[in-house]
């Protein structure tokens, strides 16, 4: 073992050591504090924008018009809860992400603050709405994925779990039912391909009804086929305009 000397001598050595970075850091400090200030003035900054992102996710939109534009550009997808079958789609609370801390420091809205969704690209039928009455439980939990606005309507695609890692598409399985058909996205009428990219979708779902007579495509008398073709001749001029404007 080294003589109890040598041991006190590289004690006080690292001591001195550790008190010359200590007094060099402190020394940088001084001599540039401007900088230092502008670091620290960045980093809180930082931390400000990043709290106020997470305010966003954490807060609880009560109408359309409170959800960030960014938020319908980048197609967001939120969770909510069921209330009821409206004339257009459903009534959904909005039930945002719970953030520790952050969750508490924002002032929630009261569940009667309601989100009035419409099936993005679907018209319903008075069997769709019956339908969706069945199939969805009242404060059952959902997802709605932000795909456009029209005053204080959302256009949405809507998800519901049915167990397990699957769940159901509402507009695609309501049309795969023969129970709606498929109407342009007015809020999506300057965005042509996320419409055509929406509308595939749906088409290929209502293709599948009408291939096997489902709901509104089961056979028609003389009337009920003429007002239909009547119908899809107009749907083939909206969509003769939407090729044109992409082409």
């Amino acid at each position: 073992d080294p003589p109890a000397g040598q041991t006190q001598d590289k004690t006080e050595s690292g001591s001195k050591q550790t008190t010359n970075i200590v007094a060099k850091l402190s020394q940088f400090a001084d001599d540039h504090i401007t900088i230092v200030r502008n670091i620290s003035t960045g980093l809180a900054v930082a931390g400000l924008i990043i709290l106020a992102r997470s305010i966003k996710l954490v807060t609880k939109f009560g109408a359309a018009s409170e959800i960030p534009v960014k938020f319908i550009e980048k197609n967001v997808s939120l969770r909510g809860k069921f209330h009821h079958v409206t004339e257009n789609g459903i009534g959904v609370e909005h039930i945002p992400i719970s953030v520790p801390v952050i969750s508490r420091l924002v002032r929630q809205r009261p569940s009667n603050a309601l989100l009035l969704i419409r099936l993005a690209g679907v018209e319903l039928t008075e069997e769709g709405k019956t339908w969706l009455k069945h199939q969805l439980e009242p404060s059952e939990f959902l997802w709605f994925k932000l795909i456009g606005r029209q005053n204080d309507i959302l256009d949405c695609l809507v998800s519901v779990n049915r167990g397990g890692v699957f769940s159901m598409s509402l507009n695609e399985e309501i049309l795969r039912q023969g129970l709606g058909r498929t109407v342009p996205i007015d809020s999506l009428a300057h965005q042509y391909r996320l419409h055509w990219k929406v509308h595939r979708r749906l088409l290929r779902a209502e293709g599948k009804a009408e291939k096997k007579g489902k709901g509104l495509w089961k056979q028609q008398n003389l009337r009920e086929r003429i007002s239909a073709y009547l119908n899809d001749y107009k749907m083939l001029r909206l969509w003769k305009k939407l090729l044109k404007r992409i082409w």
